[in-house]
This record gives structure tokens, sequence and C-alpha cells, in this order.
């Protein structure tokens, strides 16, 4: 596999997360888990993530990002 280079920088690539629609409003949004190690990294994600105060889930290579500081409970 190649490498492909990200379209856009990591910071702008972030940014346009946090200022989603859905994310503004405290909903979720969804992102690639490939594109977020190859855009920005796991841990600078994260990072971003916990300075923000919000959660998220992986499964099946799709991260989903609970954009509010809302306990998150897995129901099964």
């Amino acid at each position: 596999m190649s490498y492909l280079r990200p379209a856009l920088p990591a910071d702008i690539w972030l940014q346009r997360i946090f200022d989603a629609k859905a994310a503004r409003e405290g909903g979720i949004v969804r992102r690639s888990a490939r594109d977020v190690e190859r855009i920005v990294g796991r841990a600078r994600f994260e990072r971003k993530l916990l300075r923000r105060g919000y959660h998220a889930v992986e499964n099946a290579g799709q991260i989903v990002i609970f954009c509010n500081n809302e306990p998150v409970r897995v129901i099964c």
C-alpha cells in the first residue's frame, strides 16, 4: 500500500471536525479511523478529544465522536 498524502493539513482537518454543525450542537460526528491515523495521528486526536471533554468509540474502522461531555454507555 502506498502512503497517501492528506488533502488538508492536520490542524484544518481537526478544526473542520469540531466546526461541523453536529459537533457545534453537541451531537456526534463520524470519521474513518484510517483517516484519523493518517492525517493527524491517534495520540494527537485523543489529546484534542480529552481537552474538549469529548468521548469517542471505534468500531469496524470508524470512530464515532460524541461532541459533548455527557457519559457514554455501551448498551450491549
